[in-house]
């Protein structure tokens, strides 16, 4: 059987046909030999979702956003979802809207509940939900610190304006001023401190000498310390005070008159006595030098004994009888 040039022709056209039917569904994300089910999904806000987003299932893609349009009346967005039917999902199953990472726009995720048995239906609603993403985690950090630096460019701002009203002609003349004189003050500072280097360099050998003098003292004093403690302080101070307490019984008994010490000193009769005894005494004992021989008349060859003559000096004056 021979085939004609237009049956060729037909052919090829045909085939072209299906050829661009199934580019254009592979480029739009569908492939004409699987199936697929329908699902919807209302969101408050799609921000960064498109049409063609991928739709994973613990992060594997089972679809895509196939249309988003509005509700009217309600302002809400109706998302379209195409999953393939070789994933069976719950009809409780959370679709939520998450981000991958930075680069990107964002996707949706399937949220399966094992526990529901009952399978989701071509054309049912799937409950939404999403999910914050490192970009929202960001800005939701950031805004605090976006709030604060606000805060903080306003006073500075203030401390601006007021520094340009305090810094007129007049205040940058005396800023300009203190300015000098701080330099001044710490160039004498410079030169006072090169003479105190001067001072202690000149001065080392002194220096030196007195630390070390300071070190003996110290050494010694550390000796005397190290004596004193070895010494039994406390035992002199308490022999110490029990002869102060002694002494202090004898000069009380003297005070009272207790004793012959007491009497002498506090007795005027006693003292009279003996002042009196001591001045008779003072005077036998004188006689028996003037005039030995009322008390003692002895001659070994009957001579008579030749008076006493006293000295020339002598301040008892003698009686002649």
């Amino acid at each position: 059987m021979k085939i004609t040039r237009e049956i060729k022709t037909a052919i090829l056209v045909i085939a072209s046909i299906l050829l661009f039917i199934w580019g254009y569904s592979f480029l739009k994300g569908r492939d004409l030999f699987i199936n697929y089910k329908t699902f919807y999904v209302e969101y408050k806000s799609v921000e960064g979702l498109a049409t063609s987003a991928p739709v994973t299932l613990n992060g594997l893609v089972i679809g895509k956003v196939s249309k988003i349009s509005i509700i009217e009346g309600t302002g809400q967005l109706l998302v379209e979802l195409q999953l393939k039917t070789d994933f069976p999902i719950s009809k409780t199953s959370i679709a939520s809207i998450y981000e991958p990472g930075f680069i990107g726009g964002k996707q949706i995720a399937i949220i399966p509940n094992f526990k529901d048995k009952t399978l989701a239906v071509d054309g049912q609603k799937l409950q939404a939900g999403v999910k914050m993403g490192l970009t929202d985690k960001v800005g939701d950090q950031l805004a605090p610190l976006q709030e604060k630096l606000e805060k903080l460019l306003g006073s500075t701002e203030v401390l601006i304006s007021g520094l340009n009203n305090v810094l007129d002609p007049k205040g940058q003349q005396d800023l300009k001023l203190t300015l000098a004189e701080l330099s001044k003050t710490v160039e004498q500072f410079h030169k006072v401190s090169r003479s105190v280097n001067d001072l202690l360099n000149t001065n080392k050998t002194q220096i030196n000498g007195v630390v070390t003098n300071f070190n003996k003292i110290s050494g010694n004093f550390s000796k005397i310390s190290d004596s004193l403690d070895k010494a039994d302080l406390g035992k002199t101070v308490k022999n110490l005070n029990a002869t102060l307490a002694r002494v202090d019984g004898i000069v009380t008994g003297l005070e009272s008159g207790k004793g012959s010490m007491g009497k002498l000193l506090n007795d005027d009769a006693f003292y009279q006595n003996v002042k009196t005894s001591t001045k008779e005494l003072e005077l036998l004992l004188q006689d028996i030098r003037l005039y030995p021989t009322r008390y003692v008349n002895i001659s070994v060859f009957g001579k008579k004994n030749k008076p006493y003559v006293g000295p020339e000096n002598d301040s008892i004056s003698v009686e002649k009888k």
